[in-house]
């Protein structure tokens, strides 16, 4: 990857580890599928407009039940559930697990999508990347079953947004990241209004609460799924998708400095093995070793317009 597409990997990392702090404060007074719901549907109030204003959302019409099945799979399932999962567990541990993503979309590439099949170094930077992972848990959720369980539906998200991305590729690719971002949104919105409605508070909630969920949707939600629609369009799902192991460090970092969580050996070890892992899983070689330049072929075809599609 070039240096811009780090840069953008990075302030996403930054903007989505923080994600899971807000949802802890949004909890207090919220339901799951509440602080979902609301954060989805600011994220919809602000980026459609922007669609519109670049009549980016022209011509949709045929690709619009992918962006429903999107809307679905990658977030708002994803959403509910690792709200409900940090019910049960803490927040930097959340952001931690849902770093299982770029795994199952190394797994699922191998029946769908061969090009996204990670080898040689880029395996094994996926595999030290996830021993990383395993380090940072540090404690067996085995132990307790109301955390295993909210554990595995944080890592049920994950491969929500594995699929989620392998479709984005094959599926809607041309689409204005923008505009894909905010019909996907708007799609979530209106799939999860009737569970909101269904949890909602019996009492206004708190001021906390209320800024968290509006951090959420508008820059959690809105600007980083723009980010990451452009990441997962020049660079593919699987280099996309590190974000979710640079994502765990800075969860933590918020966790321990805003949250009270606490930070270990086992931590600071865990993030450099995520880190040297995320490298060698986009790049392919050692950091000393030179980036070797592909030979120019013939031009490749250009993306056939979504409005064009049968």
């Amino acid at each position: 990857m070039d240096r811009r597409s780090w840069i953008l990997l990075l302030t996403l990392g930054a903007i989505w580890g923080a994600s899971y702090m807000f949802i802890e404060i949004g909890l207090r007074d919220l339901s799951p599928a509440m602080v979902a719901f609301v954060r989805i549907a600011l994220a919809a109030l602000v980026l459609l407009p922007v669609a519109a204003a670049q009549g980016a959302l022209a011509g949709l019409g045929p690709v619009a039940i992918w962006l429903i099945v999107v809307g679905a799979i990658q977030v708002a399932g994803p959403f509910v559930l690792i709200g409900a999962g940090q019910e049960e567990i803490s927040s930097s541990l959340a952001g931690i697990l849902v770093a299982s993503a770029p795994l199952f979309t190394a797994l699922l590439a191998i029946w769908v999508d061969h090009e996204e099949r990670s080898q040689g170094l880029r395996l094994w930077g996926i595999l030290i990347g996830f021993a990383g992972v395993a380090l940072l848990l540090g404690v067996d959720l085995g132990g307790e079953g109301a955390a295993l369980v909210g554990g595995l539906l944080v890592v049920l998200a994950s491969l929500g947004y594995a699929i989620g991305g392998l479709v984005v590729k094959h599926r809607l690719a041309g689409v204005a990241p923008v505009a894909m971002s905010g019909l996907v949104m708007a799609a979530a919105a209106v799939l999860l209004a009737p569970v909101a409605v269904a949890t909602a508070p019996s009492e206004f909630p708190s001021l906390g609460p209320i800024a968290a969920v509006a951090a959420l949707g508008v820059v959690g939600t809105g600007v980083a799924f723009v980010i990451f629609y452009g990441l997962i369009a020049s660079v593919g799902p699987a280099r996309a998708f590190l974000v979710t192991y640079i994502a765990p460090g800075f969860a933590v970092a918020y966790g321990a400095t805003l949250l009270g969580e606490g930070i270990t050996a086992a931590t600071i070890g865990g993030l450099a093995l995520i880190l040297a892992g995320s490298w060698l899983a986009a790049e392919g070689r050692l950091p000393w070793r030179p980036r070797v330049p592909i030979e120019e072929g013939p031009p490749s075809m250009p993306v056939e317009p979504v409005e064009d599609r049968a």
